[in-house]
């Protein structure tokens, strides 16, 4: 028997290709990346990096809360920014979501991202004990 379990929430995008949203083995919940786009819409919700990063980190807290977490919960967070020029701007944002203890992170320079998003984030929670 599997303690798998898929996450699935209408208050974050629907998977944009063949995945969950979160998948949860135990107490460990395996978190998609979330790219700006609004859940009702399917659009990118701006083209401002900030507001693009603020949807990514509403879109990831949504996927914790409908798996019963937080963003507080989150152990590792990888992010990947089109322009590491942005750094400074998602660390400001960061701050709006997460408090410390924080996770670890990585921040990855990519070429490009689905949709032309300017950031995504992904992430590993872990919940209860």
């Amino acid at each position: 028997m599997s303690n798998k379990a898929v996450i699935n929430t209408e208050k974050a995008p629907a998977a944009i290709g063949p995945y969950s949203q979160a998948v949860k083995a135990g107490n460990t919940v395996y978190l998609s990346g979330q790219i700006p786009l609004d859940p009702a819409s399917m659009d990118i919700v701006s083209d401002d990096f900030e507001t693009q990063a603020r949807q990514v980190f509403t879109n990831l807290q949504a996927v914790c809360e409908e798996a019963a977490g937080t963003l507080g919960d989150i152990v590792k967070l990888n992010l990947y920014l089109v322009d590491l020029d942005n750094f400074a701007i998602v660390n400001k944002v960061m701050e709006e979501f997460f408090s410390t203890p924080f996770p670890a992170r990585a921040a990855v320079g990519v070429k490009a991202l689905p949709k032309g998003s300017q950031v995504e984030a992904e992430a590993v929670m872990v919940i209860g004990d």
